[in-house]
């Protein structure tokens, strides 16, 4: 009988202890929970922001609450702003009023245009296209937001409005509440009044396409391709039209657009019974054939519910190769960046492989054996964006490099802003070969790495002399004086630019590029090519003032530019920002900076004067390793300091948190690296310059199998410092951490503290690298 008591006793025990780690399990959230899709959505509340912004689109993050599948063809977007016009993001926190889902192909986070795009709108009642007019009153109170879900509450027509998607495909979700006539607006959103739309109702179908054009190089030229879709509803149609501007033809079944900027798409209508409609949306760059052909192979006769809980777990796999263990509003942030660094670049390619030629659109090209992105925003996201690619996602990412080299061959030259699937010369800079050496320092090899070099070598060996072609963006731009000078001199204007001098600029990320192209050069055999884009990567000397220790404007003869101010929030000669942040875009050599600087206490004084003195601004790419710098001078506790403070006072998880445009992930690529206590100042080079992590614990999955684990022992708010560190059990004194390391496996653990160990990683031998160390 004491038996039987002891027994019910212990499996009452184990039964309660079963019960308790069963809610702990259920309490647990996956990484997709704590996306808050919005941040960034509303202007930036940070200090540095609202210092150091000019335009009024700095201010923004102009991000989207995106909806689809990680590097989506096609995301899904409440709509609050109708035009596809340049600096303009389709929905924004602020506006009151919804005026339907957009498939958008917005590039996350910039300053450039939408194109190609769809909007659809449920209504009821009265019959309203123009989107102004037929938007409704919403709250953000009854917004659902997810990487996998968007909901809202449209007031003033009683309508629930629900959408999820994948890569190419979608599905909508009307709930039609009240009693009136029930309408949805299709409208594909051409500014110049060049889109098309055709109704079937027999068939319960809508197609159609919007015209792509160009902005920078080609700026208002047809593209090449359009937007295509095809929408299909589950109820029978009762009534259809179209529309132009205010003139609605019912029963008209097609419509094109005569290109008079006016606004025109068709409607559809389901009775006055309150009803539940459905819509299943292909997406395609190449036909409308190939957009029916995404819709059957890729969504198919899947349910809404399915569809959510493929584009969850697709997230969830995506976002859950970093694990971290901490405070919740801490994952909420990471997670939330993690999302926005994987919105770009963006699948271009159909379900069958096919996608439109670079630069031209025609003839259509078909991927074999690869995915073919495009939207690369390259300026911003070689600094960090793609590396994080590259580390988490090795596969996916070589299949970008194998995209950039497909554009090369379509093309004949390299593109350097690869953007809508054309050339353009936005930005400054040639950082494709940055991300191209990067994936091969890194081990990814599945893309052509030969021919990727032979084009890579010929933006850096040569000056395209073709006026024409170098018009469309084909070549480095100022190529032949910085060949003849070593640097781009203040005369060389480039008028076939967006951004038209930035000369000190230029010479700095060429010096760069070219450091990044020799170690593919070397790797592949290329050994007198490697020596002499070495010596190349040493031009950053030349615009380097070793009198002043800044980077500053200089003339074909030599001589320095005499009005000179390094705070200047704008130079001529730079791009975005003040010479005084330019200075430290060096990190292929950051030893050789210091040494023209006068050494490490004078390369320390003067990274002391920009942050304490307020010329940071994070908020802009260019500075975004800068914080980095101090570990390679001797004093890494000065990175620990700043980066945290950085991270907590120019990113929130707030509406406004983002202290600048997101810019393709980069902003956030920052933000993900850093709170893993770690950065890629480098990219080219194997190593991650350490910071100050802000989990108590990260799990990396690095593939195969193989698992990193950063542990940050007492780490908090305030204490921020590293005391010590062990690697795999044994002293680690290094302020960087290796590709192979964490590929390959292992343990780093952390003790942090609240003041600094002025002594852990001084010794010169534990800095990163530098070129001419």
């Amino acid at each position: 009988m004491c038996t039987s008591i002891i027994d019910k006793s212990v499996f009452r025990l184990l039964s309660f202890t079963f019960m308790l780690l069963s809610g702990v399990a259920a309490a647990q959230k996956t990484p997709v929970e704590y996306v808050e899709t919005r941040i960034g959505t509303a202007p930036s509340t940070t200090e540095s922001a609202k210092q150091h912004s000019e335009a009024g689109s700095e201010l923004k993050g102009q991000t989207i609450p995106a909806v689809g599948a990680p590097h989506a063809m096609t995301q899904w977007t409440p709509q609050t702003r109708s035009t596809e016009t340049k600096c303009i993001a389709p929905y924004y926190f602020n506006d009151s009023k919804f005026q339907g889902f957009r498939g958008t192909h917005w590039l996350n986070g910039s300053c450039v245009q939408d194109y190609g795009t769809l909007t659809v709108m449920p209504l009821s009642g009265e019959l309203k296209v123009n989107p102004e007019l037929r938007a409704s009153t919403f709250s953000h109170e009854k917004e659902k937001t997810s990487p996998d879900y968007y909901g809202v509450y449209l007031e003033d027509y009683k309508i629930n409005a629900e959408v999820t998607a994948l890569s190419r495909t979608a599905m909508m979700r009307f709930r039609f509440e009240g009693g009136e006539d029930n309408f949805i607006v299709i409208e594909p959103n051409s500014d110049e009044g060049e889109g098309y739309v055709e109704v079937f109702p027999e068939r319960g179908e809508v197609v159609g396409y919007n015209p792509v054009h160009r902005i920078y190089q080609g700026s208002g030229q047809h593209a090449g391709f359009s937007g295509y879709f095809v929408l299909k509803f589950d109820k029978k149609i009762t009534q259809f039209g179209v529309w132009n501007a205010d003139t609605i033809v019912p029963f008209a079944r097609e419509i094109t657009g005569k290109g008079n900027r006016e606004k025109l798409g068709a409607y559809i209508g389901f009775g006055v019974a309150g009803q539940v409609v459905q819509v299943r949306i292909g997406t395609s760059f190449t036909s409308i054939e190939g957009a029916r052909l995404n819709l059957e192979k890729e969504l198919g006769t899947k349910s809404f519910e399915t569809v959510q809980k493929d584009t969850r777990k697709s997230w969830n796999e995506a976002l859950g190769a970093v694990q971290v263990t901490g405070a919740d509003k801490d994952k909420v942030l990471f997670y939330s960046a993690l999302y926005r660094t994987k919105l770009s670049p963006r699948l271009f390619s159909d379900f069958d492989g096919k996608y439109p030629s670079f630069a031209g659109g025609t003839p259509l090209q078909k991927a074999d054996g690869f995915d073919y992105y495009c939207d690369y925003s390259m300026w911003d996201t070689f600094r960090a964006a793609m590396p994080l690619h590259h580390l988490l996602e090795p596969k996916h990412s070589g299949d970008m490099m194998q995209s950039l080299v497909k554009k090369a061959e379509q093309g004949g030259w390299m593109p350097i802003f690869p953007c809508w699937n054309q050339y353009t010369a936005a930005m400054v800079g040639d950082h494709s070969a940055s991300v191209i050496a990067d994936a091969y320092a890194k081990g990814i090899r599945n893309f052509d790495l030969n021919s990727a070099y032979t084009y890579l070598r010929k933006n850096a060996f040569e000056a395209n002399s073709n006026p024409k072609s170098y018009e469309e963006g084909k070549g480095r731009r100022g190529m032949e004086s910085y060949l003849k000078y070593g640097y781009v001199p203040l005369e060389d204007s480039v008028w076939q630019a967006f951004h038209k001098r930035e000369q000190v600029s230029r010479t700095l990320e060429y010096a760069y590029d070219d450091f990044a192209l020799s170690v593919l050069a070397k790797g592949l055999g290329h050994t007198e090519d490697a020596r002499i884009l070495q010596q190349h990567a040493m031009n950053y000397k030349n615009v380097i003032d070793p009198v002043t220790g800044y980077a500053r404007g200089r003339y074909a003869d030599g001589s320095w530019i005499k009005s000179f101010d390094p705070f200047a929030k704008r130079s001529p000669f730079i791009t975005e920002g003040s010479p005084a942040q330019y200075t430290w875009f060096v990190p292929q050599d950051v030893a050789g900076l210091s040494r023209i600087m006068g050494g490490n206490k004078a390369f320390i004084n003067k990274l002391d004067t920009l942050f304490e003195q307020g010329h940071y601004w994070h908020g802009n790419e260019p500075n975004h390793q800068i914080a980095y710098l101090y570990a390679y001078a001797g004093e890494p506790w000065k990175t620990q300091k700043w980066v945290r403070k950085i991270i907590y006072e120019e990113y929130d998880t707030g509406m406004g948190g983002l202290s600048g445009n997101e810019d393709g992930g980069q902003m956030s690529a920052w933000l993900a690296f850093s709170m893993m206590g770690m950065y890629p100042v480098a990219p080219g080079t194997p190593e991650y310059v350490l910071g100050s992590p802000v989990f108590k614990e990260i799990k990396l999955q690095t593939g195969k199998g193989k698992q990193f684990v950063i542990e940050a022992k007492n780490v908090s708010d305030k204490a921020p410092y590293v005391q010590s560190a062990t690697l795999n059990g044994k002293p680690f004194t290094r302020t960087y951490l290796s590709h192979q390391e964490l590929t390959q496996g292992g343990k780093l653990v952390l003790e942090m503290g609240s003041e600094p160990n002025k002594k852990w990683g001084a010794d010169p031998k534990d800095a990163p690298a530098s070129l001419s160390k």
